[in-house]
């Protein structure tokens, strides 16, 4: 199996600091409810980790009970990413992926909170680009329109 290029989590500290609800849990820690706020996130985040290779995106999700997920990256057909302006102050950002994989059939794969979102995201159009060459795929959209 090819050895991984990058892996990563969401930051639950990119997410303290760049989201107003990170902000407001952080001044709930002073009456510590926020703390047990900052658990869950941090349990959440622990939770799943994103691997990618040279040709796929691989998922890795649970911590008792374990599932993994791959997106072969040919199969990739849009990356999003999404930041507020606290978001870009922290550095973290949102990435939707959009692929006809069996993956994100019923909707598109969110990774949010990621640190260096913008630098990740064209890493991974490169990827993505290059396993379609090294595939020989093109995609073609077919436009269906009622007469």
């Amino acid at each position: 199996m090819a050895q991984p290029l990058d892996s990563f989590r969401s930051s639950t500290w990119g997410w303290l600091r760049g989201t107003l609800l990170g902000w407001l849990t952080l001044a709930l820690c002073i009456v510590a409810v926020g703390f047990v706020i900052i658990l869950i996130k941090w349990i959440q985040n622990l939770a799943t980790t994103y691997e990618v290779t040279e040709d796929r995106l691989i998922l890795r999700k649970g911590i008792f009970v374990k599932s993994i997920d791959e997106i072969e990256l040919y199969r990739v057909k849009d990356i999003r990413i999404d930041f507020t302006l606290i978001n870009q102050w922290a550095g973290i950002g949102t990435i939707t992926v959009l692929s006809s994989d069996e993956t994100t059939r019923d909707a598109p794969l969110i990774m949010p909170d990621i640190e260096n979102a913008q630098a990740r995201r064209e890493s991974l159009r490169l990827l993505v680009d290059t396993a379609r060459q090294k595939r020989r795929v093109r995609e073609v959209d077919m436009v269906h329109e009622d007469l």
